[in-house]
């Protein structure tokens, strides 16, 4: 098959495509022809060898696929969406999707929602996986001292993560708040739902976000940036409020009160997903297809596609993830000539 390897760590060109033998699926994993694969932000630390794989994970890097399931022993017991062979599917994998055929954990599979192309699906597990299990699981939105009416702040809403956030959190009735650096990403941010986006180059998300609540403070923020920014963070809270971390854009250490903490009853937590087990990410699929499924299917939750690449120019893809340009999702096309 074809695939993209990384020839050494670097910049974007050390991206090549090469020959390699089509993956064999082990006991629980189906083969999938892949049409189309997401490019992520995980996937440009690897390439520059700040984010190895998980131990028995491919070198290959991306970590979204869609396509055709064309091989594999399906065992019934790990198939909640009874998927067979021919089936189109989107997948969560712990590395391996720039190629051709991409070896996935059936419980990491789901249908490619009704109406989308593979290229559409191919932008959904990895941000859709995210959201879920860091906004909604893991700092419980809507659950917490705020009840049913908590808000959400999104950093950097304009990103693939972001548009998730947003459009899932104001599909499921939530208020959102998200900032970006342009006032174009900002007017992006509010067409997709948030009710206020806040340009962080011109404006003090923390004075904005306390005007816009009556000085209460938002009740989760899903960040991204992390150093600096966590102080700012903790004085955007309300009382009881969470901040999950999924990356550290802006340093991974950061100085806070933890008087501040204890005495709002303040959470600050984090994870990442690539290396948790398959038990673990099954579960966030069972959620996805009961409870954001039918959102994307009936129209409320879009994939946000900026731009689609070739697979054999994945080195301009990763260029443009670093540019930070994009609004939305960057993907792969494995069925386009270069």
């Amino acid at each position: 098959m074809k695939a993209i390897e990384i020839t050494e760590f670097g910049a974007p060109d050390v991206l090549k495509l090469a020959e390699r033998p089509t993956p064999e699926p082990k006991a629980g994993e189906v083969l999938i022809k892949v049409a189309a694969s997401g490019v992520n932000r995980p996937d440009v630390f690897q390439r520059k060898g700040s984010y190895a794989p998980p131990p028995g994970a491919s070198d290959l890097p991306g970590l979204e696929v869609a396509g055709e399931i064309v091989g594999g022993a399906i065992d019934p017991k790990q198939n909640p969406f009874g998927l067979k062979i021919g089936d189109r599917v989107c997948a969560l994998i712990a590395g391996g999707g720039y190629a051709e055929y991409a070896a996935a954990p059936l419980a990491q599979c789901l249908p490619v929602p009704a109406g989308l192309s593979d290229i559409e699906a191919a932008s959904l597990p990895e941000t859709f996986f995210t959201v879920w299990s860091n906004v909604f699981q893991r700092a419980a939105l809507g659950a917490g001292e705020g009840g049913p009416n908590e808000t959400l702040l999104v950093q950097g809403g304009s990103s693939g993560i972001g548009v998730t956030a947003i459009q899932i959190a104001h599909a499921l009735g939530f208020r959102v708040f998200a900032t970006a650096g342009t006032d174009d990403k900002c007017r992006a941010c509010e067409e997709l739902g948030a009710d206020r986006a806040i340009n962080y180059r011109s404006e003090d998300f923390v004075e904005v976000v306390k005007a816009l609540t009556n000085d209460r403070g938002v009740d989760v923020i899903l960040d991204m940036v992390g150093g600096g920014y966590l102080p700012r963070e903790l004085s955007a809270l309300a009382d009881g409020g969470r901040i999950v971390m999924i990356a550290t854009l802006g340093g991974s250490k950061a100085e806070v009160n933890l008087g501040e903490i204890m005495r709002r009853r303040l959470t600050v937590t984090g994870s990442t997903l690539r290396a948790r087990p398959v038990e673990f990410k099954a579960r966030i699929a069972a959620e996805l297809k009961a409870r954001v499924w039918p959102l994307i299917e009936d129209g409320r939750v879009k994939p946000v596609l900026y731009r689609v690449f070739p697979a054999a120019q994945a080195a301009d893809a990763h260029a443009l993830m670093e540019s930070s340009e994009h609004i939305g999702k960057i993907v792969l096309d494995w069925t386009a000539a270069a």
